[in-house]
């Protein structure tokens, strides 16, 4: 059986992602998916705009918690939702679009508001069988 490309992880009050990919760039769109599914089903965001986005750490690790504080960032301020991420790493730096459309209660019956990623459980890493890992708690 393969392994998801997204998961949530049990973690008390709070919900860990999990994201898989063949490099860090897929397994960190995948940890944004995950993180807007906490929110709301992802079959209900249209793509209807993009939004780029940049960030830049010391290592991978870091460069996780700052992307996804980023999307939270956007999320906030745009008054939006995205479910689609093109993402490139190029070495600790970060580019991507977000894509999505303002988030609207009726539509998107949203669960939860994230508040923001942090150092908990955090790990980005490749698996022995090659796959990477992106992962950490979001607080809700």
């Amino acid at each position: 059986m393969t392994a998801p490309e997204w998961e949530h992880l049990e973690h008390g009050a709070d919900i860990g992602v999990r994201g898989r990919g063949a490099d860090p760039a897929q397994a960190f769109a995948r940890a944004a998916l995950a993180m807007s599914a906490v929110v709301t089903d992802l079959d209900r965001i249209e793509p209807a705009e993009a939004v780029a986005v940049e960030c830049e750490a010391a290592d991978y690790e870091m460069l996780l918690v700052d992307w996804l504080n980023e999307i939270v960032y956007q999320m906030a301020t745009r008054k939006m939702l995205f479910g689609r991420f093109d993402v490139v790493i190029d070495d600790h730096r970060l580019t991507a679009r977000l894509y999505g459309e303002t988030a609207n209660p009726g539509k998107h019956q949203p669960a939860v508001e994230v508040k923001g990623a942090t150092l908990t459980e955090l790990g980005v890493y490749q698996a022995d069988n090659g796959e990477w890992i992106a992962q950490c708690i979001i607080d809700v």
